[in-house]
């Protein structure tokens, strides 16, 4: 038989309404199991959950922008022509990257500051 790492085994009671309160907080942040949101509140006092989809968003269009960026260089090579609709539409997106990224920072700068 195995040993376990953690032997000791460590429980307590609660009301009804503890107990919904500790499941909604848990499935507002999507811990896996109570067990383990129980250990980690325990053992740390706080949880921290970031929602990066602001950052997700950035990196699909940096995806996009370097993209576009690689047929405007072939386009230019070929035809020794750049089209400024091309470099306006490139000019687009990276301003809306820099926009999330200065929201995301601020995002996490609010999370910084709570903790």
């Amino acid at each position: 038989m195995q040993k376990l790492k953690r032997s000791i085994n460590m429980g307590f009671r609660v009301t009804q309404e503890e107990y919904d309160l500790i499941m909604k907080r848990m499935d507002e942040i999507g811990f896996p199991s109570t067990r383990s949101y129980l250990l980690k509140m325990a053992l740390n006092g706080h949880i921290f959950t970031l929602d990066l989809d602001d950052v997700r968003e950035c990196t699909r269009l940096l995806r996009i922008l370097s993209n576009n960026l690689n047929q405007i260089a072939k386009r230019a090579n070929e035809t020794g022509n750049v089209y400024i609709t091309d470099i306006a539409d490139v000019k687009a997106r990276l301003d809306e990257i820099w926009h999330l990224q200065d929201k995301t920072i601020k995002s996490l700068t609010k999370v910084l500051e709570v903790a």
